[in-house]
Formats: C-alpha cells, sequence, structure tokens
C-alpha cells in the first residue's frame, strides 16, 4: 500500500502581498457562503496563488446516490464555477467508492449503501449534468475509487489509526444516535475518513460541500496534517429548501427541479414557489449582482407585483439550462395555461377499450398514479375534459380524441378506441 507522499507545507515566513485581485476573489469566495473557515488561512493561499500565478486545487465531491442532479446541488457547483472564473483549478470528484459505505450525515440511521451497479449507473449522468454548470474544459473529473480501492485492508487499518473515536464521536448525529440507543455501524466510521482521504490524494487547497457536511471536511483537513500537507480551507454553503420551502430540496421528498428536466416544467415549479422563498432563491441561485437584487427587493416592497421577480428568477433558471428562447417560450406556455388555454406541446396517448371509465383513463394515460386518485381529484375539481370540468365520478368516455388535464400543469390528447 503506499499513501501520497508527505509534503512541506510552505513556510509562514513566505506570506505574499494582498492586491485588489486577492481581495476580489476573497469577496467572491465569501459571497452567501455559511462558513468560511479559516479565513485567514484562505486569503493566505489567495495571495500566494497570485503571486506565483499557481492555481489553488478546489475541490468538490458528490456521492452519485441518485441518477439526477438537482438545483440544491447547483448551490455548491455554482460557487465552483465562480472560483473556476477566477482561474483556480476545479476537482469533481464522483464519490463511487464512498457511496457504497453511505453518507451518515444529518441522519439518524444508518444509510443503506448502494450496489456498484446502482453506483456506476448514476455516476454516468453526474459529471455529464454538472458540465452544465462548470466549464468542462477546465474540470478535472476523478473517481475517489482510484485511490481507496488500492489501499485494501491493510491501508485501511493505518488510515483508522490517525483519527480518534473522541473525535468521531463529537460528529452531532453520531453523538445524537449514541445517546438514544440508535445503532452505529462501524462502517459509518469509515464514511469520514475516506472523504477526508481523498483531500489528502487530490492535494486540496479547498473544499466545498452544504452546510450538512461540515465535519466531513473537518476530517479531511485533519488528515493532510497528519500526512504532512497544508491543510485545506473549507467552504460551506446553505443547503437549498425546496419547492415546500421547508425541506432541504431532495428527489426523495418529491420538493425538488432537476436540472434536466423540461424547461415548461422548470419555469413553472420556479412560480409555485412563495414570495419569501423566492429571494432565498435569488441570493442562493442567482447570478445577478447583489445590488441588482437588492433593487428588485426594494420595488416589490414598494408595491411592485412579486410575481414579476419570480418570472425574472424564473427565465434566469430556465435559459441557464435551456435557453433564452426556451425562457419564451416556457413563459409563453405558463401564461396560456393560467389562461385557461391547452399548450401547444402535449403528449398524445392511444388507448382501447371505448366507453372506458374517466379513472381507468386517467390511470391509463399516466397522469395520476393510480384510480383512486383520479377519483379523488374528479371529486375536487381536478379534472378537465376539452376545458370542461368533470364532476361525475362514472363517466365513461366514448371512442373519440379529447384534451384530458389534470391540474394545472398535466396534460395529454388522448385517442381512445373500442
Amino acid at each position: 500500500m503506499s499513501h501520497p507522499a508527505p509534503t512541506t507545507p510552505p513556510a509562514a515566513a513566505a506570506d505574499h502581498p494582498v492586491t485588489d485581485r486577492v481581495l476580489e476573489a476573497m469577496a467572491v469566495s465569501r459571497r452567501h457562503c455559511d462558513e468560511l473557515l479559516p479565513e485567514a488561512d484562505w486569503l493566505k493561499k489567495l495571495a500566494r496563488s497570485e503571486a506565483t500565478g499557481q492555481p489553488l486545487r478546489i475541490k468538490l465531491g458528490l456521492d452519485p446516490t441518485a441518477p439526477d442532479l438537482h438545483l440544491g446541488h447547483t448551490v455548491v457547483l455554482n460557487k465552483m464555477r465562480q472560483l473556476q472564473d477566477l482561474g483556480h483549478q476545479v476537482i469533481f470528484l464522483v464519490g463511487d467508492f464512498t457511496s457504497m459505505i453511505g453518507d451518515p450525515s444529518g441522519r439518524n440511521t444508518t444509510r443503506p449503501p448502494l450496489t456498484r451497479e446502482q453506483i456506476e449507473a448514476n455516476a454516468k449522468t453526474y459529471y455529464a449534468q454538472a458540465s452544465l454548470v462548470l466549464d468542462p474544459a477546465k474540470t478535472e473529473i476523478r473517481y475517489n475509487s482510484e485511490w481507496s480501492d488500492p489501499l485494501g485492508a491493510r491501508g485501511m487499518i493505518q488510515l483508522a489509526s490517525r483519527y480518534t473515536v473522541a473525535r468521531m464521536m463529537e460528529r452531532n448525529d453520531f453523538h445524537a444516535r449514541f445517546q438514544a440507543g440508535t445503532p452505529i455501524s462501524v462502517h459509518e466510521f469509515l464514511y469520514p475518513l475516506m472523504q477526508g482521504y481523498d483531500s489528502v490524494a487530490l492535494k486540496s487547497d479547498l473544499e466545498l460541500g452544504g452546510t450538512d457536511q461540515k465535519f466531513n471536511l473537518l476530517v479531511g483537513r485533519q488528515l493532510q496534517q497528519e500526512y504532512g500537507q497544508e491543510p485545506q480551507c473549507i467552504l460551506t454553503m446553505p443547503l437549498l429548501e425546496g419547492l415546500d420551502g421547508i425541506e432541504k430540496m431532495s428527489k426523495s421528498k418529491g420538493n425538488y427541479i432537476g436540472i434536466t428536466e423540461d424547461a415548461n416544467s422548470m419555469f413553472a415549479k420556479t412560480l409555485s414557489i412563495s414570495d419569501v422563498l423566492m429571494w432565498r432563491w435569488f441570493d442562493l441561485l442567482s447570478f445577478r449582482p447583489a445590488a441588482e437584487v437588492a433593487a428588485l427587493k426594494a420595488e416589490v416592497a414598494g408595491g411592485r407585483n412579486p410575481k414579476d421577480a419570480k418570472v425574472q428568477l424564473a427565465r434566469e433558471i430556465v435559459t441557464r439550462f435551456h435557453s433564452a428562447a426556451a425562457a419564451d417560450a416556457a413563459e409563453a406556455d405558463f401564461n396560456n395555461r393560467a389562461r385557461g388555454g391547452i399548450p401547444d406541446d402535449i403528449p398524445d396517448v392511444a388507448l382501447a377499450g371505448a366507453p372506458l371509465a374517466i379513472g381507468a383513463l386517467l390511470k391509463q394515460a399516466g397522469l395520476v398514479p393510480s384510480t383512486s386518485e383520479a377519483l379523488r381529484l374528479v371529486e375536487q375539481g381536478g379534472v378537465r375534459i376539452d376545458g370542461a370540468v368533470v364532476s361525475d365520478k362514472g363517466l365513461k368516455l366514448p371512442a373519440g380524441t379529447v384534451v384530458v388535464q389534470v391540474g394545472k400543469r398535466k396534460f395529454a390528447r388522448v385517442t381512445l378506441a373500442a
């Protein structure tokens, strides 16, 4: 087994001047972040980079636990892109090894590890989607199995010897579970160790993550010191609340906007968030200058319709992941639906079995998950046929073609045959 060769940290005396460009980079680093630790060390690294022309190595690791990225992931990706645009080397790390352990951060139960097949399938899409935010030509992509697999049992034991159980139990979620008598599996202790070892392997200068990753990021800093490296700084970004404005954005909670969703859905979902949450999203997702957002907020406070601001946010998000033309079309589609109109681009569905009960039709057309849900929506007045509200749960539709609408956003052109 081999570890990365120890390096000698630069002498403290080798400090470099703090220029205006360094201060600008510091301001970019700090904007909307939750914590930047230690700030003094990061300022020194930025000054050294400016003086020597040597880019800093900035790392973000994501475990491919689901096949798609959502807007919540882009909060840290956006910060990576800002630092990338300053000329630093960003490293997008796919945690194909750590995914097999399962990150226990913020959990009160053991997370079930994924299979190698699930991880490989998810990892294929991660970098392609991250490239919608990062500049792929200037991004180093790595997989932590590169150095974690070769460690083997002997290497894992040696790595584990460099961190104490007492330090591990300082972690809030571990401490709370221990106090509550909730099981903690030994393999869960390996997760922060392996994430920290990633920083050693990559000789990271800065690691980014959500606020729930702070402990793991600090482990990386400690392990780098153990291996004789200059310790990385850490930058945590706030967790983005999802569409409900309460829970953090998560695919499992259904309160997310995927960055590969179609433009119309992306626009409409953004318009659905609360006026209060909108400003939080502006802070964490918008690339507009802070002064511009502040001016817009003042206009709304002075009486301007908050929907105008929300439309600007929705257009910016759709333009980023699709195009300006797609944002125009999505806004037009949204306004058409708001007026009760039928979108131009709706799926065509062919069904048989006329006359077919309304509940069965909605389920077979893929507009509802179950017949019982279909009948509940009919009761609530949430189903329309050719623009007319359906109130009869016993309705049977004859052969022919109709436009079916469920709620505000689900449409299908159904051709029903006998």
